[in-house]
């Protein structure tokens, strides 16, 4: 009677333990299909499995716990809060940054996204008659398996008017650089300490495009931001001007009045680990949509 209630036990532990994977792989078929398409082409390996699963951060929790937040009505968006004050801007390194010159700014009380945009949230503003259809080269915003992937192939409008549509805006430069770096000057969102597998989707994770917005929370701010380094690079407010900041205010800087290209911040899955550091500034034409190019959205505290 014993030796049969063991054997009921452990069948009952297996069958758990086979639903559990049934149901995390069919909830990220995302990685399933990553898998499949690696192994069929010959590349997948012990690393490539190890780096992916990593970016749940399975056993562990985020050490950090936002200020405060609240959620979007209109698209469900978790918003977290960034208190005012100085903060640090730029790097001392000017040799290698000469556009990014460390200096102090002000900022008012805001709140920002926690994650970057996801294709649920998108296709939602499109349903609504919020937003415009990305460009055909986005093959995944309307797709399920897809639907926690952060929005790319828009245009900087595009992002402009989804967080019209949700009653939010862009970031400004200085409000993304401090949601993502705090006020100690940090070169990462997590502290100074070099990436890693568990916290951003860089490069070196060989996973070479881009994942779930909501992953890596190991990789969250001091204000519980996930995904401000690397992923998907991020379009904000600001027009870019290598030499804005040696004139900008100190007061809630908003960029210069015209320009000819965007910014955008945050580096992403292609960029390197020194590329994905939070002071790092990008910028394209505002027309120009891409793949590994998203957003997140800000709101100003009422």
């Amino acid at each position: 009677m014993s030796l049969f209630k063991n054997k009921y036990i452990y069948i009952r532990i297996l069958l758990g333990v086979l639903i559990s994977i049934l149901g995390f792989s069919i909830w990220n078929l995302d990685i399933v299909l990553r898998f499949v398409h690696s192994y069929q082409n010959d590349t997948l390996t012990i690393d490539k499995i190890r780096y992916d699963l990593a970016a749940f951060d399975f056993g562990k929790r985020s050490p950090i716990m936002p200020i405060d937040r609240k959620i979007s009505p209109a698209d469900g968006m978790v918003q977290v809060y960034v208190p005012e004050g100085e903060f640090l801007m730029g790097v001392g390194d000017t040799h290698t940054f000469s556009d990014s010159p460390q200096h102090k700014v002000f900022l008012d009380v805001f709140w920002i996204d926690q994650v970057e945009v996801t294709n649920a949230m998108y296709l939602k503003c499109i349903r609504a008659g919020g937003c415009s259809d990305p460009v055909t080269d986005n093959i995944y915003y309307d797709k399920w398996i897809y639907r926690n992937y952060p929005m790319i192939y828009v245009v900087w409008s595009q992002a402009q008017e989804y967080c019209q549509w949700a009653g939010r805006r862009l970031p400004t430069e200085a409000e993304w650089e401090k949601a993502a770096r705090g006020v100690n000057g940090d070169s990462y969102p997590w502290g100074n300490e070099a990436p890693n597998a568990r916290l951003a989707n860089y490069d070196e994770t060989m996973i070479l495009e881009a994942v779930p917005s909501f992953r890596y929370p190991l990789g969250a701010s001091p204000y519980g931001v996930f995904n401000m380094s690397g992923n998907v690079r991020e379009w904000v407010a600001d027009w870019f001007d290598p030499e804005y900041y040696t004139y900008s205010p100190y007061s809630n800087p908003t960029g210069p009045e015209t320009g000819k290209k965007r910014s955008l911040r945050g580096g992403s899955y292609v960029e390197n680990k020194r590329e994905i550091a939070v002071y790092v500034r990008y910028s394209h034409q505002p027309d120009s949509a891409g793949l590994n190019r998203g957003f997140r959205c800000a709101q100003s505290a009422k």
